[in-house]
């Protein structure tokens, strides 16, 4: 069982910055890859950025390549995303999660133990 709670988010002007933190307890947290997803008003969720448990491969939608980095502190059971040159595009909640069934970390349908989400407004 992981538990996951994201926090970080806010409102910010475009071209700012956001640094969004998920920590989880749980102790299989460090042996899965997690994922950043965001969910904008009347849109699905959308996949955003992906880390593996080793940190040796991370995956990015390419949207927000070069913008967004996601790192991952094993030791602190904590993932972050760091959010860069935001966009008014960039407005969604949030969410972290675990990956928990074989496949492409990319994919929605491969993740279970959710967050209970962050709001990021981005103004212009």
């Amino acid at each position: 069982q992981v538990h996951l709670v994201e926090s970080g988010g806010g409102l910010v002007q475009a071209g700012g910055s956001l640094r969004l933190s998920c920590a989880a307890s749980g102790r299989t947290f460090s042996t899965g890859t997690m994922g950043w997803f965001r969910q904008a008003p009347g849109k699905e969720r959308e996949f955003v950025a992906a880390i593996s448990w080793s940190a040796g491969y991370t995956y990015y939608t390419d949207s927000v390549k070069g913008r967004f980095s996601i790192s991952r502190d094993n030791a602190k059971n904590t993932v972050y995303l760091q959010m860069n040159s935001l966009k008014p595009e960039d407005t969604a909640v949030y969410y972290c999660a675990r990956q928990i069934l074989r496949g492409s970390p990319m994919v929605v349908a491969v993740y279970g133990y959710w967050g209970q989400g962050t709001q990021v407004t981005v103004s212009s």
